[in-house]
């Protein structure tokens, strides 16, 4: 490969790192953007239309009363249960492990062989062989191995956290698909928090609350992107040069 081929393959790797550069430019001495609402399942599951409601039996003709159980009475039940309707999630993480592990394996072995008398056979090959040779002592092995092994894991992780989430979708067998999302602004660094998962209607607490232990398949996320994470980041060229360098 010519040295001109290699500065042709190279200009769209160029081109594509000096685009980076300038959309990163035009974030100097600003604070990084929200994500707009309206991009998310949530802002879709809530200005869509679902499923129509079926008429509840047997308040059809006391719908003012204060004591019947549909959802907008006194006694009514506010919980979640249909697409576009809100929950909130309850994060309170506190997880601990303390693992630890050792190992150890040691051997040992000798092996020796040799034909001493055989018809007279040992005896007129050992005329053949070099002085100090002999058929009786054939061959002779030792061998010895030893290996330690030591290994722990300590981890300790500890979050306390609560975010709206939406009903995004009602599955065939009633599980309801949820989707939250927050982001909190302070100077020049956004916090974000997602959640997302599978909950049961008869999970949801009666204060429309369900905990993230009962939320299938969760998908939790908690950062953030501003001015610090992007200092605390390596370089583009750097996390290149991590995945393509074998050393």
């Amino acid at each position: 490969m010519t040295g001109t081929t290699r500065m042709k393959q190279g200009w769209p790797l160029a081109f594509v790192a000096a685009l980076a550069a300038c959309q990163r430019l035009e974030d100097v001495g600003k604070a990084p953007a929200f994500s707009p609402v309206e991009s998310g399942g949530e802002y879709h599951a809530m200005t869509t239309p679902g499923l129509p409601d079926s008429p509840e039996p047997g308040y059809a003709s006391v719908e003012a009363s204060l004591w019947t159980g549909a959802r907008g009475s006194l006694l009514g039940d506010r919980r979640a249960g249909k697409r576009g309707d809100i929950l909130t999630v309850v994060i309170e993480i506190d997880d601990k492990a303390e693992i630890s592990n050792s190992t150890g394996r040691s051997r040992s072995s000798a092996d020796s062989m040799g034909i001493p008398n055989l018809v007279g056979i040992p005896q007129r090959i050992d005329e053949t062989l070099p002085d100090g040779a002999s058929m009786a002592n054939a061959f002779g092995t030792n061998s010895s191995s030893d290996y330690q092994g030591n290994g722990s894991v300590a981890r300790k992780e500890k979050l306390t956290l609560r975010v709206a989430a939406t009903v995004v979708e009602t599955l065939p067998n009633g599980v309801l698909r949820i989707q939250g999302s927050q982001e909190v602004r302070v100077n020049f660094e956004v916090r974000e928090l997602v959640v997302q998962g599978f909950v049961r209607p008869e999970d949801i607490s009666r204060q429309n609350e369900i905990t993230y232990d009962k939320i299938a398949g969760a998908r939790i996320s908690y950062g953030g992107r501003g001015q610090i994470t992007d200092v605390q980041q390596p370089r583009y060229g750097q996390q290149v040069a991590d995945v393509l360098l074998p050393f």
